[in-house]
């Protein structure tokens, strides 16, 4: 395989009507019979006829469209992560063990060759994202008995090499990066930087404290670091400064605590117990008991607390109220202003059964079928949901949450599966290990 991307055109042609297609098998030549006489020649007769040859090709190629299924196909080994960003699809090879890590990446549509870069520590590199026009790269490195995160930065428009730092990174409110470096023991550091060079921006220290993160539109804008005798200082992310600081609670505790809206939220002080503060102020708005609960989680509009086995419980932010429980979802998350839940029954790698759930009430307010869900490689991109076909392959759907309905896109005969799309665009491993890229249908 050449190291440019392979187009590969499928074509098929097929009639469009109001059932299904029919396969009426190949069309065989049979011995013609004696030919007939000759009519005599007419004046005219051969433009006639090309008239009417021309005619009918026009009415047959309006009534019958073609249908031009377009592949780009990028040289992958097996292992080898992708990431989508607008028109360009990045590519790093797997960790081999020994020598640089090749990154690689090719321009769409047509999947020609960008640039290519040699990442330049070894080590297990798993993440790949953009923070203000760089692309940045996310690794573990050994050393010690210990592994460290360590993160490198590249210019995403030519790949050259910009810095690197350790720590794993994490995008501010503000565009600037945030590198958490913490060992197993909870100790390190929390350091803003500038993602065009790495200049420090402001530092905070780790001592035996759980770190736990508000999210604002593009990134993080509150930080919370907690210890195990209730301890707890809130501060800014983007200056780092120190806003509320209080004591919630005596003697060492495992608490699992998170910041949800303008709540910061405990579970697990006592057996059951969901505890709400004010994260402006650290004072205590309501304090409920909900059954095994083990942690909770935004689900905007509401809270969704959940628990070690299957079972979920939805609380109103403002006061603390049981709006609804259900042990028949696992995953859940929101998306529009509706909760996206998927079946416990089908719970863990691979597609799930996914409905459309009202916040409010827990009500089913569309079914929408058995899917895995693709990787948004934007965060304004549709839901796409991916399963395969009996036939091999993937069928593609875009999942309307507003709508409570899947929309079936495509079908996708050599895609295998680790998909993540853009709305356009859609990046699948193929079946024989390389990556291919496919245009949505709409």
């Amino acid at each position: 395989m050449s190291p440019q991307g392979r187009l590969v055109r499928r074509v098929a042609v097929a009639t469009v009507t109001s059932g299904p297609m029919i396969d009426l098998g190949e069309l065989r030549h049979e011995p013609e019979s004696e030919p007939l006489p000759r009519p005599p020649r007419a004046v005219g007769r051969p433009l006639r006829c090309a008239l009417v040859f021309v005619l009918l090709l026009a009415c047959l190629t309006g009534s019958v469209p073609t249908l031009v299924r377009a592949e780009v196909v990028l040289p992958a080994r097996l292992g080898a992560d992708a990431l989508l960003v607008g028109d360009l699809v990045m590519i790093i090879d797997p960790f081999d063990g020994s020598g640089d890590r090749r990154l690689a990446a090719y321009r769409l549509p047509g999947g020609e060759p960008a640039w290519e870069s040699s990442l330049p520590a070894q080590g297990r590199y798993w993440g790949m994202s953009t923070v203000g026009g760089m692309l940045v790269v996310t690794g573990h490195q050994g050393g010690s008995g210990v592994e460290r995160s360590l993160t490198v930065v590249l210019d995403l428009a030519t790949g050259a090499y910009r810095w690197q730092q350790p720590g794993r990174p994490l995008e501010l409110a503000d565009g600037n990066l945030l590198l958490e470096s913490i060992d197993p023991d909870l100790t390190g550091t929390l350091r803003a930087v500038d993602p065009c060079c790495g200049a420090p921006r402001w530092s905070i220290p780790v001592a035996g404290h759980q770190v736990v993160y508000r999210y604002a539109g593009t990134g993080v804008d509150r930080i919370a670091l907690v210890s195990a005798e209730g301890r707890v200082g809130v501060f800014d992310a983007v200056t780092g400064a120190l806003r509320v600081g209080a004591d919630l609670w005596q003697g060492e505790r495992n608490v699992n605590v998170q910041l949800i809206g303008d709540l910061l939220v405990t579970v697990g002080d006592t057996p059951g117990t969901v505890t709400a503060y004010d994260l402006d102020r650290l004072e205590r708005r309501w304090q409920t008991r909900v059954g095994d609960a083990l942690y909770a989680g935004e689900c905007d509009p509401v809270i969704c607390v959940g628990s070690r086995d299957v079972g979920l419980w939805v609380l109103d932010p403002a006061t603390g109220r049981q709006l609804w429980t259900d042990d028949r979802w696992a995953g859940i998350w929101s998306t529009g202003g509706r909760l996206l839940a998927g079946a416990a029954s089908t719970a863990g790698p691979g597609a799930e059964q996914l409905v459309v759930l009202d916040p409010a009430t827990g009500a089913v307010l569309g079914e929408l079928g058995l899917w895995e869900m693709a990787f948004p490689a934007r965060r304004d991109a549709p839901l796409v949901g991916t399963r395969r076909h009996p036939n091999g392959g993937l069928l593609v759907a875009e999942l309307d949450a507003g709508a409570g309905t899947a929309r079936l896109l495509d079908v996708l005969s050599d895609a295998g599966g680790e998909c993540q799309g853009n709305g356009d665009r859609l990046v699948c491993r193929r079946t024989d290990g390389a990556y291919g890229v496919w245009s949505l249908r709409r």
